[in-house]
């Protein structure tokens, strides 16, 4: 299935360039330029195959809707076109020049210009080389190649000017700096500093989706680290800047401050991930970011140790509060505060604190997969063990279906039948009944019976 899933992907994007190119050649017939452009092109130097492709054009809006029988026109003011083609969408733009950024995010105004001053008014030199899709030749007037080559993130002209025109280009360069594993140039990286306490002028929805990116991709704990040097961290996700120098107790976690634990479960998710062995996901790098948040706010000493009671109960709130910052999704944010809330269950149940009852409960959770590579991670982030995480996954492979969701053996009908009024009591039999059987102490109708006229019995003490 692994093998058929990358040929399908492989075979999409083969498909999305030539229907890219198709797209660009009609331009080019009707004696307009058109180049691929941007991160499609940086990509391909790569020896990456693109997402998707953006093209810029010397055509107007205009010109582009009365080539292609599909279009959306989604940014006309900024000379965007969405054309649809091949069963994909492209973003056709048109050569332009800004004017002065008001608001931290767009122009107030925009000239339709050349492919060079289009390309000088983009984000990062990486992002900023054009392809002739025809000839492949890269068009470079920024030095975009050069630093590609040397691994290097380095905004276009003056770095401040670009990161005050868009705020949100200070947590791109990051991204695109653990991405690729690249570094940021000296200048970039200090004007980014500097402009750092800007980033709150941004939406939360375009900061959500920056970190999103962030924590399900690439390298994300050098994310982490470059977010908290820029002093990033401390303003998108405080919570987590806060992890940064808390002490844990040295004979269960050796590795040193919950921050030092965050960064290496971040770590170990990007190993296992690239080896095939766990999915990632942005619910999944939240939940690794948040899930000890309560520690900050439950941390207490005793006879000259540290403890951290109830800071699963903590993180959950913590958690719930930054899924509605972020503006995220509700099953997201419900997957998340989950994840935070039973980390320290699904220790328990590895250890055997938990009973028989309340791990198959726990099993049957929606998010217990992804709670079983949050409980991996947990493991290898402290010690490099992931025994424990073995040691559940198997007893959860062992336990079948039917185990973790058993056949009803009385429903609302038969307790009627029993004389019994529906009401408090019928939830206290049903609930008792599913205990029982999740136990393994009820396995037929006449024990369910039993029980249940048992417990009218005690909760109506003059029945028969």
């Amino acid at each position: 299935m692994p093998d058929d899933n990358h040929s399908k992907a492989t075979n999409k994007k083969a498909r999305l360039r030539l229907a890219a190119g198709e797209v660009a050649s009609r331009l080019r017939q009707a004696g307009y330029e058109a180049y691929f452009a941007g991160g499609s092109v940086r990509d391909m130097l790569l020896g990456q195959e693109p997402d998707d492709i953006d093209i810029a054009t010397s055509a107007r809006p205009e010109d582009v809707m009365a080539l292609f029988r599909k279009t959306v026109p989604v940014g006309e003011a900024f000379g965007v076109v969405v054309v649809l083609h091949g069963g994909f969408e492209f973003q056709v733009a048109t050569f332009r020049a800004d004017g002065a950024y008001i608001d931290g995010r767009r122009p107030k105004t925009v000239h339709f210009s050349s492919a060079k001053q289009d390309v000088e008014r983009r984000d990062f030199t990486i992002n900023g080389m054009l392809s002739d899709p025809m000839t492949n030749e890269i068009l470079d007037w920024v030095g975009g190649r050069q630093d590609l080559d040397a691994g290097i993130v380095r905004a276009i002209g003056e770095a401040d000017q670009r990161f005050a025109e868009d705020r949100l280009r200070l947590l791109r360069a990051v991204r695109f700096a653990a991405r690729f594993d690249f570094r940021i140039h000296p200048e970039t990286w200090n004007a980014l500093v500097e402009r750092a306490p800007e980033i709150l002028m941004v939406s939360w929805e375009r900061i959500r989706d920056e970190l999103l990116k962030m924590f399900s991709g690439p390298n994300p704990h050098r994310a982490l680290i470059l977010l908290e040097e820029a002093k990033l961290l401390q303003r998108v996700l405080p919570e987590v800047a806060a992890l940064k120098g808390l002490e844990q107790p040295p004979e269960h976690h050796p590795e040193g401050d919950v921050f030092t634990h965050v960064r290496l479960m971040l770590e170990q998710m990007d190993r296992l991930t690239n080896a095939g062995e766990m999915a990632s996901s942005p619910e999944l790098g939240l939940a690794v970011l948040l899930h000890d948040t309560g520690k900050a706010v439950t941390q207490t000493q005793k006879d000259g140790h540290i403890h951290f009671y109830g800071h699963e109960k903590a993180g959950a709130a913590i958690a719930e509060d930054v899924c509605r910052r972020l503006r995220l999704s509700r099953q997201q944010a419900r997957t998340i505060t989950a994840l935070v809330a039973d980390h320290m269950k699904a220790a328990g149940a590895a250890l055997g604190k938990l009973d028989l009852v309340e791990t198959k409960k726990l099993m049957r959770q929606e998010h217990f997969p992804m709670l079983l590579d949050l409980l991996r991670l947990d493991c290898l982030g402290k010690n490099g063990d992931d025994s424990l995480w073995a040691r559940l996954k198997r007893r959860y492979e062992e336990t079948g279906e039917k185990d973790l969701w058993p056949r009803k053996l009385l429903t609302g009908a038969d307790l009627k039948d029993m004389g019994l009024a529906p009401g408090p009591l019928f939830k206290e039999i049903l609930e008792a009944l599913e205990d029982a059987q999740l136990a393994g102490t009820v396995t037929d109708r006449d024990q369910a019976l039993a029980l249940a006229r048992g417990i009218a019995r005690k909760q109506m003490p003059g029945r028969s």
